[in-house]
């Protein structure tokens, strides 16, 4: 039988330290409420304290942090719940944006609450009230309180398309016992690919696998049709082109390629959604600096023949803007944020292209560039010179964006099965008092 491991001194010191520092914790709520970054109906659910009832029967918790996360967490409890009806699903997330699409997405028999902040006393209100069957976690940070205290509460513990990326993987390697440690609560871990799989088995010792990458299963972002018609009679026939989520150091160089590309098309609109709306303005200020003609979505500007940039610093509203572009160079791919998600676009039949730091989605590129539905532009340049080939070549255009949707789609099945299959042990009776991995 293998030895539990003991909590390092590093834990048990995190763990005092927080439980004092509910005023700190409650002050940074009360600065994010006022910063428009929490539901104020809601800000109970972020202490620990739910409103709605916990429902009966048998009850899954599934956390994904952000937008990303909780949008592959979609399927996967459709598929996890089918002929299930007397199990319900709690999916948490942590941002009002994700928050507002589960409201919408989620389907019938899951619901959607704000995860605690990692406080010993919110984390603790949070499970007292849930009392979860089995705990899934979908990539996750690894906050210790809420992983630990999890541990305590839940039968069946699962880290699903579990990342780390190469800079945490650093952090993490100089404080081995504690990762490992919070890590060994999990009793299955499954990486989204190959390289976080390895990193995984490194500080969790023992092997972790990798299924593919969850957000395959993902469906396609929204768009409203109405909107899209609206922006592509505004654009009308002219040449159009997306830098989508981009953040600062991109769009100086993304609009260094739409310079570049004025030359030979000088009605060119370029699209940029900055990947955290807020910066609008400054994204407004650069491209007006490139010496370019704007208008920003979010102030209700329309695009006009004479418009060169387009900014679309809304939430929500991504989808659209695949729907509207075929060509989409997918941003924190220039500078060192690892890159964006490659299959959104491809499910909505636009062409990829993406720079060189990719290393959150490292698999999913090589092989979506394997099969052609994806291309490296590493700069400026590089960018102007592929979007012009892919303007004046229709048929490449056009293989390209269908090698992109084939791969998206044939990989969505393959993947949600099998992680579902991995998952079958939520659902079958376990001992009473038997052994927790790690405890």
């Amino acid at each position: 039988m293998t030895t539990p491991l003991r909590e390092p001194l590093g834990l048990k010191i995190y763990r005092t330290v927080s439980r004092a520092a509910e005023p700190v914790a409650a002050f940074a709520l009360d600065r994010r409420l006022k910063a428009g970054k929490e539901d104020p109906a809601r800000i109970g659910e972020r202490k620990g304290r739910p409103v709605r009832p916990r429902p009966p029967g048998k009850l899954i918790w599934i956390h994904g942090a952000s937008v990303g996360e909780s949008l592959s967490v979609i399927p996967l409890v459709a598929r996890l719940r089918a002929g299930r009806a007397d199990t319900r699903f709690l999916v948490t997330t942590g941002t009002v944006t994700s928050a507002q699409l589960m409201e919408d997405r989620l389907p019938d028999g899951a619901f959607h609450q704000f995860i605690p902040l990692d406080h010993p006393d919110y984390v603790s209100g949070f499970l007292q009230h849930w009392r979860p069957d089995a705990a899934i976690f979908v990539e996750s940070e690894f906050w210790p309180n809420l992983i630990l205290a999890a541990r305590k509460h839940a039968p069946f513990m699962a880290l699903v398309n579990g990342r780390i990326s190469p800079g945490s993987f650093e952090d993490w390697k100089r404080q081995p016992n504690a990762i490992r440690f919070l890590l060994s609560s999990f009793d299955l871990i499954l990486a989204q690919d190959r390289q976080n799989a390895e990193r995984l088995s490194e500080l969790a010792g023992r092997t972790v696998q990798s299924l593919g990458n969850l957000k395959y299963a993902a469906p396609a972002l929204p768009g409203d049709a109405d909107a899209a018609a609206k922006l592509a009679g505004d654009i009308g026939p002219r040449r159009v082109w997306l830098a989508a989520s981009t953040h600062p150091g991109e769009e100086e160089q993304i609009f260094a390629a739409a310079a570049l590309l004025k030359t030979d098309y000088p009605d060119l609109l370029t699209i940029v959604t900055p990947r955290h709306p807020k910066r609008g303005g400054d994204v407004r200020a650069l491209a007006e600096t490139a010496g370019f003609t704007t208008a920003n979505r979010a102030r209700q500007e329309p695009v006009t023949p004479d418009t060169d940039v387009y900014i679309a610093d809304t939430l929500g509203e991504l989808g659209l803007f695949y729907r509207v572009c075929d060509i989409s160079f997918i941003g924190g791919s220039l500078t060192d944020k690892g890159g964006h998600n490659p299959l959104e676009p491809a499910r909505l039949a636009s062409a990829v292209l993406h720079g060189p730091h990719i290393f959150n989605f490292v698999e999913t590129y090589a092989a979506m560039r394997a099969s052609g539905g994806a291309a490296l532009a590493r700069n400026e340049r590089e960018i102007a010179s592929a979007v012009r080939r892919l303007f004046a070549d229709y048929k490449t255009r056009n293989a390209m964006t269908l090698a992109a949707k084939n791969y998206a789609e044939q990989k969505a099945e393959s993947v949600l099965a099998d992680i579902c299959d991995a998952l079958n042990p939520l659902f079958e009776p376990r001992e009473a008092g038997a052994a927790k991995a790690g405890a």
